[in-house]
């Protein structure tokens, strides 16, 4: 078949773009940032394009069969340009496919629609709830793809934990980078809290359940996340351990430390956003039995497994971005002031 994959150039691309290179499939990226993995880019078809023009899109639409959606604007982009993108530019992609009648879109939303509930597991069919620009845009581009399904095409909704692994920096760069530097690494709260993550070979895994199996199936929304986890505390920890330096997860105060935290945000000191240090201390988990059940979801990787996947990665490749900066997934983010915090550590 022939896949449509926006974002490609992200981390979430990349990696399904190699999955379905291996499943011989052909691959169609469309993105606006510059396509740079030699190991591929002679393998697919490449559009450099946004999302939000209708002609880029509908350029990168010839002969395809599969849209998998994963372009996003994240949370550290101006409400502006999350709204335009996440929202806007999805009503304009799921317009496109279906005037080239796709036969199945698959949209990756993300758990922020759930906000900050009060009790866990999260289930599909709980409440939404967005925090911030970003969980607002994401409930939105999901109602977006919820219309197209009413008219009548297959559409999946994928809300993923998040995700790491191969060529995922961003966030978690921060814990790999005081783990390398033989720091201990500060939590906020007691990190006695289960935190699940997700491994991205596990959901390229999710994402092609929604291409192989029946219509009635897969027409539906489903969280994917790992089946295996614990707490903050001990998952970081293993990172810690790997390093082999001895290294300990340090509890900071919740309350003072989400205090700090937002005065350094407003004065863009620090890289950490609400979403980030205000769900950091808190269970955040969501069920996957309906995967399991319906696509026959099956984690490979367990948090810890995945946090040393991608450390062992960080390492193996950290001269090739060591000097990179952005607010992608695939670049380390600048720690700011934390990176003075480190000293202390």
């Amino acid at each position: 078949m022939r896949f449509l994959v926006t974002g490609g150039s992200g981390f979430l691309g990349i990696n399904l773009i190699r999955y379905l290179l291996k499943k011989k499939h052909e691959v169609v990226s469309l993105d606006f940032a510059d396509f740079n993995y030699p190991d591929v880019k002679d393998k697919i078809k490449i559009f450099k394009g946004d999302i939000r023009n209708q002609s880029d899109v509908e350029k990168s639409f010839e002969n395809i069969d599969i849209v998998v959606h994963a372009a996003a604007a994240l949370p550290l982009y101006t409400p502006e340009e999350i709204i335009s993108t996440d929202v806007n530019g999805t009503r304009i992609l799921v317009e496109v496919a279906e005037k080239n009648k796709v036969k199945r879109f698959i949209h990756i939303s993300s758990t922020a629609v759930y906000g900050i509930p009060d009790r866990h597991p999260i289930y599909e069919n709980d409440k939404l709830v967005g925090v911030g620009p970003y969980g607002v845009a994401k409930i939105k581009a999901e109602e977006e793809c919820l219309k197209a399904k009413a008219r009548g095409m297959c559409t999946t909704i994928i809300r993923p934990k998040s995700f790491i692994g191969p060529e995922r920096l961003g966030v978690f760069a921060m814990l790999y980078d005081w783990a390398k530097d033989k720091k201990n690494f500060p939590v906020i709260g007691k990190g006695n809290n289960q935190y699940q993550l997700l491994d991205v070979e596990d959901l390229c895994e999710a994402i092609y359940k929604c291409v192989e199996l029946d219509e009635k199936n897969v027409n539906d929304v489903f969280n994917i996340g790992a089946k295996e986890f614990t707490t903050i505390k001990r998952d970081y920890q293993a990172v810690l351990d790997y390093a082999g330096f001895g290294k300990r997860i340090i509890s900071l105060p919740e309350k003072p430390i989400i205090i700090t935290l937002k005065i350094l945000e407003k004065l863009r000191l620090s890289p950490l956003y609400k979403w980030i240090y205000e769900t950091a201390s808190k269970d955040s988990f969501v069920s996957i039995e309906k995967a399991e059940k319906v696509l026959g979801f099956t984690p490979k990787y367990s948090n810890k497994d995945a946090l040393i996947r991608n450390y062992k990665w960080y390492l193996d490749n950290l001269e090739s971005f060591n000097q990179q900066k952005g607010i992608s997934h695939r670049v380390p983010w600048s720690q700011g002031i934390l990176k003075l915090a480190k000293l202390f550590f």
